[in-house]
């Protein structure tokens, strides 16, 4: 380099390179420095700095971190923080149109003024600086660059077509939350990019961006003032910001340089307006995309030569008017109204009596409000801090240590932790001061550390609530049309491209349930599309999956393990049920047709298997006549018919016809004509469900336990459903149809006109107590007459004892059993039978206490008119008239309602006949015959 102090201006639009510029004129000279907007911004030159030359010559300095390594050469620092009189060879401020700024621009005016390099000074920034720079630094030499792509109006557009790479900007904190939180819905998410962020938490979301995971940029102005950004489109949510005092639109220029954003290197841009925002007028418009702007007229300046003789002089010098006609008194800026509120605190103005005192007060006003909270509150925690610094010359660890403390927390929400972050930076601002704490290296690591964390919770957060990172990839997929990659696991649960999406159930996809509107709609596209050959490869699993492996619910529902796969839907006929399959759409017919093939394969098989008999009924060739009609009955029956229903058909059956009938495992009952083998629980389930689809029921009647003797009867079941059931409806219950023969049977033995009482084996084989089997037979048509009577006690040892009957000994009827029981009742001295006193007096004596004889509740059973029923029309059962109905004044005749087995009437005596003795089930004889009765 010569020796001359060049002074050059190099001016232009965004995307022209001034800054990549400005660092490779700096790395061409020994040493320099700098300047930079943002603390942002300096920390992205500091790294591509470092990456050029190495961390052990580069310094970064700003107000709220300090890297100085011995050996610095370059510095890259903050406006604010650039090092004064250190005589570097290159010296260079960036966006030197700030000079205008409101809050700042003293600042930069200071530097344009009075910053310069040993032998190189650059100023970069707007083409609207060229008038200031000329007339105050009539030096300089300008140099322009032109913008490397074009910059394109796009106009208004909706958030929801916002296209891919697109950063928003909002002016509020609020506002940009709001975007936010909306493209999130919409888009899959975005990064947020405020200046209020710590670089650590800005440059984990501008990373975010950068590398794809997001799309969608919301952002401040920050982005404005140099940062490197991949943008195509920049909108504008609004076009007024608040600037500290009140609301103000934009100018041209700085719409410009926030849109100037879009498009970088040779890549064009385009810019416009979404929201609430209105339209750009066409002249605005047509000057940012010309890069043709109103000249500054004005810069903020403040007086920099400062005198510290007494807190009024420094107030004073302060407030100085500038004497140039292209400088303007700035605004009273934070630190200076800072520095008049302690000088009406008493104890600080007793402290201020020199010099020293007075530059240390200055020097601790000039701490940024990063909090916000009050032009009151910051003063107050200013005070403190001068006091410690005045009275002990440094901040006592413990106080410094207790504020720390309370802000080392990481819980809680955005709000809270942008607040910590605020309050943190006071304390890092500190730390970096040169001699305000004790150990300076420990409380810069210990703020850094506190700051770290909550930058990374901070950018957590912000990640949770702006970023559905599922929506996002998916989307970007979507977008790229490549084929996507899904996984399911065996619980059902599918990713795609690692995201869960959802569960397949069977075949059909249900999408997570915690997405909504459009982030919905994408998952359910990515996943479909993700799930095509998942499907394919399903179906083939099905299709050779083994029966047992399928299964039907009692509501018509097809299952394959967990997952429902279809449901039965009414075939032609009841034994011929068609499949309806649950295949999605997006499976496409291939699938859909093999998974209806195997559904059908099984029903099909299962119907084969479970109602064997009852096909093989339906195929017998040799039934002819009355038969083959009552075994097309039989079969569109299901195997169960209320004999009521068909009493005139069964009358009409001679006994070949029901010879050949039995064959087939038909049995024609007192009350049912049935299938035995189909009364068991599995073809029982099944016929449920094929008969409610015949039905059409809406709602199917559920088999019962199996197992279960009676159940109770369901009175909101459709008619019919306890047939179906393989049950009867009597009373209050409902008995299984093979054990209502059995009842049948016993009950034929019994004298129905003149009454009879239940017996242990009809309560046994019923499982009912004796109220309950009253209600079962009220339900069967007989009548119950309910009485007391005095408990017969057993009788001990005074009383003989009868001998034992022989094992083929005929068991007695109640009748017969009284008259014996006469016989063997002892007699008293006069011949006369005992009365039951005398028993008692002669058996075992009562209690004292015993208030009177025991009594017992039985009932008598008279056959009486059948009640209309679900399962019959009120008729006798069986067509048949009951027993003991016979012509006016002839005997009583024995039995109830009669089933094939009673052919004619047949006396009744005291005992039963022969033929209707008591077979003994533990005589293997016995048993034999009461197989050949069953058969008849």
């Amino acid at each position: 380099m010569t020796g001359d102090k060049r002074v050059v201006a190099v001016l232009g639009p965004t995307n022209t390179g001034k800054t990549t510029y400005a660092i490779e004129r700096m790395l061409g000279h020994r040493t320099g420095v700098i300047g930079l907007p943002l603390r942002l911004l300096a920390r992205e030159v500091y790294d591509r700095v470092v990456a050029a030359r190495g961390p052990s010559v580069v310094a970064l300095v700003t107000g709220e971190e300090r890297i100085v390594p011995p050996r610095t050469q370059y510095w890259v620092c903050t406006v604010e923080a650039m090092p004064e009189g250190m005589g570097c060879d290159f010296l260079a401020v960036d966006e030197i149109q700030l000079c205008a700024d409101p809050e700042r621009g003293h600042v930069f005016t200071d530097r344009l003024m009075r910053a310069r390099g040993l032998h190189e000074t650059l100023f970069l920034g707007s083409d609207t600086m060229r008038g200031p720079i000329r007339a105050l630094v009539p030096q300089a030499q300008f140099v322009q660059r032109e913008r490397m792509s074009q910059l394109t109006y796009a106009g208004a557009k909706k958030i929801s077509r916002m296209k891919p790479r697109s950063a928003i900007v909002g002016f509020s904190v609020e506002n940009v939350y709001a975007i936010a939180e909306l493209i999130r819905r919409q888009k899959g998410g975005a990064a947020v990019v405020m200046g209020a962020l710590s670089p650590r938490t800005r440059n984990a979301q501008v990373d975010m961006y950068q590398n794809g995971d997001v799309d969608y940029l919301v952002a401040t102005d920050a982005i404005g003032m140099g940062l490197n950004l991949d943008v195509d489109h920049v909108a504008f949510s609004a076009l007024a910001k608040f600037d500290g005092r009140r609301m103000r639109p934009l100018a041209p220029n700085e719409l410009a340089q926030i849109a100037g954003r879009a498009g970088r290197g040779m890549k064009d841009g385009t810019f416009g307006v979404t929201g609430e925002a209105s339209p750009l007028d066409d002249g605005v418009a047509e000057a940012i995309m010309s890069h043709r702007f109103t000249p500054l007229k004005k810069l903020n300046w403040r007086n920099p030569a400062l005198q510290f003789g007494s807190v009024e002089r420094l107030i004073t010098g302060l407030e100085a008017s500038p004497e140039h006609e292209m400088l303007a008194k700035a605004r009273e800026a934070d630190d200076l109204r800072a520095l008049k509120a302690l000088s009406q605190d008493a104890e600080v103005m007793a402290r201020c009596t020199d010099g020293p005192s007075v530059r240390l007060l200055w020097d601790v006003c000039r701490i940024p409000d990063f909090r916000g909270i009050s032009h009151a509150e910051h003063a107050s925690l200013l005070e403190a801090i001068f006091n410690h610094l005045h009275q002990g010359g440094t901040i006592p660890d413990d106080w410094l240590a207790r504020h720390i403390k309370r802000i080392d927390r990481t819980d809680g929400d955005i709000d809270a932790l942008s607040k910590r972050l605020a309050f943190i930076r006071t304390w890092t601002y500190v730390a970096q001061r040169k001699g305000w704490t004790r150990d300076q290296s420990h409380w810069r690591g210990e703020t850094r550390s506190v700051e770290d964390r909550l930058s990374d919770a901070l950018h957590d957060r912000l990640t949770q609530r702006f970023v559905d990172r599922r929506t996002s990839v998916l989307l970007r997929r979507l977008g790229q049309k490549e084929a996507m990659v899904a996984d399911v696991s065996n619980t059902g649960e599918v990713t795609v491209e690692g995201e869960f999406v959802g569960r397949l159930d069977g075949f059909r996809f249900s999408q997570d349930k915690s997405a909504s509107g459009a982030e919905a709609k994408t998952i359910k596209t990515a996943a479909l599309q993700a799930l095509a050959p998942h499907f394919h490869l399903r179906a083939d699993r099905f299709y050779n999956a083994p029966d047992t492996e399928i299964d039907f619910t009692e509501q018509g529902g097809l299952m394959w393990g967990k997952d429902a796969v279809g449901k039965l839907v009414a075939g032609p006929e009841a034994l011929k049920p068609q499949v309806e399959v649950f295949v999605d759409d997006v499976a496409g017919p291939e699938v859909a047709q093999k998974v209806q093939r195997r559904l059908q394969h099984f029903i099909d098989r299962k119907v084969a298997a479970l109602f064997e008999p009852l096909l093989t009924l339906s195929r017998d060739e040799t039934l002819t006549g009355l038969a083959r009609g009552f075994a097309f009955q039989m079969v569109e029956a299901l195997g169960v018919l209320p004999r009521s229903a068909v009493a005139e058909d069964v009358k009409a059956l001679d006994q070949d016809a029901r010879g050949a009938l039995r064959k087939h495992g038909i049995r024609f009952g007192q009350f049912t004509i049935f299938m035995p083998l189909l009364l068991k629980p599995a073809p029982t389930r099944l016929r449920l469900v094929l008969w409610s689809l015949s039905k059409g029921l809406s709602d199917f009647p559920e088999s019962p336990p199996p197992g279960l003797v009676t159940i109770p009867a369901d009175a909101a079941a459709p008619a019919g459903a306890d047939t179906m059931s393989g049950y009867r409806t009597a009373g209050e219950r409902a008995i299984r149809i093979d054990m209502l023969e059995r009842l049948a049977d016993m009950l034929r033995g019994e004298n129905s006109r003149a009454g009879f009482e239940a017996t242990a084996d009809m309560l046994s084989i019923t499982g009912m107590t004796l109220e309950q089997f009253a209600d079962l037979m009220q339900g069967l048509g007989y009548k119950a007459e309910k009485g007391e009577r005095e408990k017969v006690k057993p009788v001990d040892a005074v009383v003989k004892e009868a001998p034992a009957p022989a094992e083929d000994a005929p068991v007695m009827d109640q009748a017969t059993a009284a008259a014996e029981q006469a016989v063997v009742a002892p007699e008293t001295d006069g011949g006369v039978p005992a009365t039951p006193a005398e028993e008692t007096a002669i058996g075992t004596a009562p209690d004292a206490e015993d208030a009177g004889p025991e009594l017992e509740v039985f009932y008598t059973f008279t056959w009486g008119r059948p009640p209309r029923s679900a399962g019959g029309s009120g008729r006798k059962q069986g067509g048949d008239r009951p027993k003991g109905k016979g012509k006016p004044g002839g005997k009583g005749k024995r039995g109830g309602p009669r089933g094939d087995k009673d052919k004619g009437a047949q006396k009744f005596s005291a005992r039963p006949p022969k033929s209707e003795k008591k077979i003994d089930p533990d005589n293997p004889f016995a048993a034999a015959l009461m197989g050949l009765k069953d058969t008849k």
